[in-house]
């Protein structure tokens, strides 16, 4: 069987690897818009604040590594066209100019997305950098050294992590969001207003309900930023807006969602039975809601390229769907989140109530620990959980992803404020903080009449 993967960065690489590793017969070819596979864009920041040396370390694989196993590897290719109907693709060397043809028997689409590019005039002036691929990532690093005052339009996971590593590197920073918090999709207000204070006690200028409407050089040569409140200016922008997929090369030939990416089935196939989408440029199941989202992240492109591989043999994995969980560090404070904020529990006409936990993790008795702030989001119809975030110095991430897994299994406030968790002074309370944040979920539906399940709650007097 012929396989043709078009794009090879976190869903393209995972599932040639699988292919390959489980049917090494297989003619694998793969086409490749870069020089380079699998680069793993969260580490900019890292790499801008000097935690990561290389950037060259971003890479978990390399065209050679996937040669080695077996596959045609053709970067520097652009797929200009797809015929579906005849199982066709029209290919561009970008080195040489030549065009040339190839045929699929199953085909892969991990082609991606691209920065979304807001309607802002001015937006290509040469100061104004995108950020996400590699080549990107350098041009930004290499600005850094020559501009101090960086102006970052968005507050989303990029950009925010883009404004501390500048601050980090003693730079002036000025990051812009059009909404009324940041990090939208992930916390919901209340934790927004603490990293907002974070962010402002470390020098950096937060500029809510700003909307960025043009950039312009002035006399001084200055880039100057106009937005919905006034004016300001700066060295260099960075653009970190979000994300939009790249579907184009099928657009009319399988369906698309409505803002353009691939809908694709539990077996990630698209509406071609032989065409295979995954990451970015594809939908996934967002379990909080049981309905598709667009959610560009890497942890879903991986799970989505395996799979894949997979399916694509008869093998019958059918994806699980996301909870889209994610974490990040924010000078020095753990940021971790899974499943629905609130705001986006309301936005999506959910019957939803929040609770708030703000304790320490293990008890004040032992010679450390750190404050902790949870927000726990569920329905009070069916008393499932929908979401959680939480906030602390102490690296909470992995209680995110046991909140995952119960968004996942379907379970209750009611299951959360008594399932069984470890205790040891070093780790956590007697009860540990998940239960205790459930617990308050489920008093508050006591007082509210809501009787049944009951549990008596008894972490507070532990």
């Amino acid at each position: 069987m012929k396989v043709v993967i078009i794009g090879c960065t976190h869903a393209g690489t995972m599932a040639a690897i699988r292919i390959l590793q489980d049917h090494p017969e297989t003619e694998l070819v793969i086409y490749e818009r870069h020089q380079n596979v699998s680069f793993l864009s969260c580490g900019i920041s890292l790499y801008l604040s000097g935690e990561v040396k290389r950037l060259q370390d971003m890479f978990y694989s390399s065209p050679q590594d996937l040669k080695n196993l077996g596959a045609v590897v053709k970067t520097q290719h652009e797929v200009l066209r797809i015929n579906a109907k005849d199982h066709r693709i029209q290919v561009a060397d970008m080195t040489t100019g030549k065009l040339f043809e190839d045929t699929y028997d199953k085909l892969i689409m991990s082609t991606g997305s691209s920065v979304a590019l807001p309607p802002i005039y001015g937006i290509d002036e040469s100061k104004v950098l995108l950020c996400k691929d590699y080549q990107q990532a350098q041009a930004i690093y290499d600005s850094a050294k020559s501009n101090k005052r960086i102006a970052i339009v968005g507050a989303g996971y990029a950009g925010t992590e883009l404004a501390e590593s500048y601050a980090r590197t003693d730079h002036e920073v000025t990051l812009f969001q059009r909404g009324k918090q940041v990090l939208n999709n992930y916390v919901g207000k209340e934790l927004s207003d603490q990293l907002v204070k974070l962010l402002a006690d470390h020098g950096i200028g937060i500029h809510l309900n700003h909307r960025v409407t043009a950039f312009r050089m002035n006399k001084k040569d200055e880039l100057e930023i106009e937005t919905n409140q006034g004016n300001f200016t700066a060295d260099l922008a960075i653009v970190a807006t979000g994300f939009v997929p790249n579907t184009q090369l099928l657009a009319g030939q399988v369906q698309l969602e409505k803002h353009g990416a691939f809908i694709v089935n539990d077996y990630l196939q698209t509406s071609d039975p032989d065409i295979y989408a995954a990451g970015d440029c594809a939908m996934v199941r967002f379990n909080p809601t049981g309905k598709p989202a667009y959610t560009p992240l890497a942890t879903n492109a991986i799970r989505q390229g395996t799979l894949i591989a997979l399916n694509i043999f008869n093998q019958q994995y059918p994806y699980m769907g996301t909870q889209a969980t994610s974490a990040m560090k924010l000078f020095g404070y753990c940021v971790a989140t899974t499943g629905l904020t609130l705001e986006n529990a309301q936005r999506h006409h959910i019957a939803a109530e929040q609770v708030i936990y703000q304790g320490t993790w293990r008890p004040t008795y032992m010679p450390s620990t750190d404050p902790l702030t949870i927000a726990l989001v569920y329905n009070p119809e069916n008393r499932q959980v929908l979401g959680a975030q939480l906030c602390s110095k102490h690296d909470v991430s992995q209680s995110a992803n046991a909140v995952s897994v119960l968004i996942q299994n379907n379970n209750t406030i009611d299951d959360m404020a008594f399932i069984d968790m470890l205790f040891q002074p070093n780790f956590d309370l007697p009860f540990n903080y998940l239960n205790l944040v459930a617990q308050k979920a489920v008093d508050k539906e006591w007082q509210k009449g809501n009787v049944t399940p009951r549990h008596a709650t008894l972490g507070n007097h532990l």
